[in-house]
This record gives structure tokens, sequence and C-alpha cells, in this order.
């Protein structure tokens, strides 16, 4: 069995070197050549999987070592009887630290009110750290009729997060939610926060409005608009949910998957792997504006900088 597998998802190759024939590859180079013949693709962000790069391939399982999964071609893998799955909750905690750094380094005051725009894994997490810092705050998730309306978010809060997927259609689409008509409705200083997907911020409806924002997914990644980095209050390059334990739950959560895919032996990352990750990166305080002064010193190495991000 061969499994084509993006090199930087960490811990997995080992693990899976029992059942299958790995090769790990950069992400660029993961092309419709590479996975011709192989049974599985386990891939992230940076690889989309959908007509130009599966068919006449063998692939019958594809996994992605992320939360979001709109770069998988959904109604392509279940015409094809292609098995897919995402690794939703996967970072959900370091995404919730993410938004906590945002919080300290704004040090906004205790009377401020935060909106919380999709309330699963992620929004939860924020909502309980909020909440423990004292400060009020409004939820929104018409999908789980949670929480009030989108304009409520709007006209009340100080700071305000997104955090669900990428959606184009349905009844509730995700697309550019944050955008002119609604970013008009807000308070003229209410910071806005993208660290869900590229795409719910319309980031042009940013740059033309006087709102304070912080960035780390961004709408045409890698390939990012340089003059919404030197606008940003802070600005990173999508590595909110990038921590150690992190990428080890969503690398398991592959494995789970392809376990019970392929009907192999239960797949487990051997600890002693982990362990070698015990240098973790910077996660002092002001992390986060450390990380933004290279971003908007580089912006043109965002992927570079991506790949080289030394876990927290």
């Amino acid at each position: 069995m061969k499994v084509v597998v993006d090199k930087y998802i960490p811990f997995i190759q080992d693990a899976l070197a029992p059942s299958a024939s790995v090769v790990a590859l950069e992400p660029e180079a993961i092309s419709p050549e590479a996975v011709h013949d192989a049974d599985a693709l386990i891939i992230r962000t940076r690889t989309k999987v959908n007509a130009a790069l599966l068919d006449g391939s063998s692939v019958q399982f594809v996994a992605t070592a992320t939360i979001g999964y709109d770069h998988i071609d959904t109604d392509y893998c279940r015409r094809h009887n292609i098995a897919f799955t995402s690794c939703p909750g996967c970072n959900a905690q370091a995404v919730c630290d993410y938004i906590e750094e945002c919080l300290r380094h704004l040090n906004l005051p205790s009377t401020a009110t935060i909106g919380i725009v999709g309330v699963g894994h992620v929004g939860s997490l924020v909502a309980k750290m909020v909440e423990r810092k004292g400060y009020q705050f409004i939820l929104n998730d018409p999908p789980k009729n949670i929480g009030k309306s989108i304009d409520e978010i709007a006209q009340k809060c100080d700071f305000i997060t997104f955090h669900m997927p990428l959606t184009t259609d349905g009844p509730y689409p995700t697309y550019h939610l944050c955008n002119e008509h609604f970013l008009q409705r807000c308070k003229p200083n209410a910071v806005i926060v993208n660290a869900a997907r590229g795409g719910v911020v319309d980031e042009t409806a940013l740059l033309a409005s006087s709102h304070p924002f912080i960035i780390d997914t961004w709408e045409s990644e890698p390939h990012i608009n340089t003059d919404v980095v030197r606008k940003a209050e802070l600005a990173s390059f999508h590595i909110a949910g990038y921590s150690v334990q992190g990428k080890l739950n969503a690398s398991q959560m592959c494995l789970d998957a392809f376990s019970k895919h392929f009907r192999t032996p239960i797949l487990s990352i051997d600890k002693k792997v982990v362990s070698l990750h015990a240098d973790y990166g910077d996660s002092a305080p002001g992390w986060l504006q450390r990380l933004s002064e290279q971003l908007k010193a580089n912006p043109e190495q965002f992927e570079q900088l991506r790949k080289q991000y030394k876990l927290r």
C-alpha cells in the first residue's frame, strides 16, 4: 500500500511505516504523477484535492490534518467513492490560546464586550476563556441555534473573532461573512480577528474601513496582500493552531481514520518521537507581536515562515 504524505505533518511517517510504503513530499510536489498509484493521501490545506489531482489515480482515502476541508472537493470524492476525513477540534486549544494572546496584546478594558461568531470546538473554548477573564461576551452560531444575531454582535462588541469553516452555499454561507455591510454596522473601534479561514473576512473591505484588525488566515495564501499585512494590528502566517499538542492530535486522528478505513491494526504515534519536539518555540508573553514583526518585515516569505515555524 502506498501513502503520499505532506512532509510537514509531524509524527505520522514512522507510525504509518508498518502498514504502508510512505512517500513524504513537499506540498507543491503532491501532483497527479505523485499520487497516480497511491492508495491514500494525507495532506494539509496547501494541497487542493480535486479532479485535477485525482482523476485516473488509485487513491481511495484522503485525510487532511486540519480542521477545515474547503481545499477538498468533497462532491468529487463522494462521486468517486473516495473516503475523506478532517480533524475537527484537533487544534482548538491552540487557536484559543492565540485569541487570548490577542487580548493580552490589546489590553482591552474589563468593560469590553467580546463577540464570538461560531461556537464549535474553538468558539466554545474562547467563550470559556473570556468568561474566565471577566469579559462580557455575545455568541452567534445560527446553524446551532446558539446566541444572538450577527447584527447584535456588530452593534455591541468591541472585539469580534470568527471561528467557523469556509462555506459558500447552504442556508448560512460564511464566505465574506465579515464584509463591508457588517463593518459599517460595527462599533467604530471594534477589533476584527480572523483565525478561522481565509475568505471568512473580506480583506478588501477591511482595508477600506477604519477598524483595527488581526489576521492569521488569509484569502490568497500563500500570496497574501501586503497592504493588508502593513495595516494589520497583528499579522501572522496561519499558525494560530500550530502547537505540538494540536499537531499530535491531528496526526493521530488521521491515523485512526486510516486504520478504520483500511482495517489495519491500530496505528499509534510513538511518544518518544513526540519528545523530540520538547524544545518548543516561543510562547512567552508577546510572542504574537514578535511573529507579526517577522511577517511585516518579510511578507513575501509567508510560506517559508510558516514552514519554519517552531511549534509552541
